[in-house]
């Protein structure tokens, strides 16, 4: 007997409204994507929810996609001219304070209310990620910097309120930035295949495959067509697992945002 997922997001609840805003957000940034021929993919919890349900796991509160770094630093520009009016991009390049290296199209007709409210940005609405990704020699090495260069970035970018930290930070910075230009060239040597957040973009370094992602392929999600790694099952299983097995009750977390919404 399948089982019901209407108590998290059955029609006219909350999550579902801010599901649905989300997608409108998706097909905007794909549009743009597709008119200049920028690749990207469904990616984490998203294409999870295209794999196994078809659309949003039931109880996932936001969404990712993915591409490479150099494709990022290209649908940036054109997010900020062709974007609609109700909709913003935000990232560490004109936030000072979003305090992560990915980019965020943010919704301007809803408002989050967030269990710990750990930095500000000028928007603060239903927010949708692109993570930029880039080569790296070895994974290990890349979550070893990651932990001192990403903590004391984000802490120089407003993300929590210690002033000791932020002290510390702003010593020893310099030499954490140096680690990454290290490891960026190690990159070019021993990482033609391998793929991982920005450094400073995300706290959990998961293995990513070139193989795995290129040639592209397309699922529907929502009724709608978007596009996913060509070999998403290894893309899935490196990241989760047994993905296609239902999580019990207890570990069916979302990040616990409460939404308002404004009227058009």
């Amino acid at each position: 007997m399948e089982e019901d997922f209407s108590k998290y997001n059955g029609e006219g609840t909350t999550l579902r409204k801010a599901q649905l805003r989300m997608l409108e957000i998706l097909v905007e940034v794909d549009k743009i994507c597709r008119k200049h021929n920028i690749p990207y993919w469904l990616d984490s919890g998203t294409l999870l929810g295209a794999v196994r349900h078809g659309g949003f796991i039931p109880w996932d509160d936001d969404m990712d996609i993915a591409m490479l770094k150099k494709d990022y630093l290209k649908l940036r520009k054109f997010l900020l001219l062709e974007l609609p009016p109700d909709m913003v991009f935000l990232d560490w390049k004109n936030e000072r304070y979003f305090g992560h290296v990915f980019g965020r199209v943010i919704d301007k007709n809803s408002y989050l209310i967030r269990p710990v409210r750990t930095f500000q940005i000028q928007e603060n609405g239903i927010f949708f990620d692109i993570f930029p990704l880039e080569q790296v020699a070895f994974f290990r090495l890349k979550k070893i910097i990651d932990y001192f260069y990403g903590r004391f970035y984000r802490r120089l970018h407003g993300f929590g309120n210690s002033k000791f930290e932020y002290a510390i930070s702003l010593i020893f910075y310099p030499l954490a930035l140096s680690m990454t230009w290290f490891a960026k060239f190690l990159a070019l040597f021993f990482g033609k295949n391998k793929l991982t957040h920005s450094f400073g973009g995300c706290r959990v370094v998961k293995p990513r495959y070139k193989s795995d992602i290129f040639p592209l392929s397309k699922l529907n999600f929502e009724n709608k067509e978007f596009f996913v790694p060509g070999n998403y099952h290894s893309y899935l299983t490196l990241l989760y697992g047994d993905y296609m097995r239902m999580p019990p009750v207890e570990k069916r977390a979302s990040h616990e945002l409460k939404f308002c919404f404004y009227e058009k």
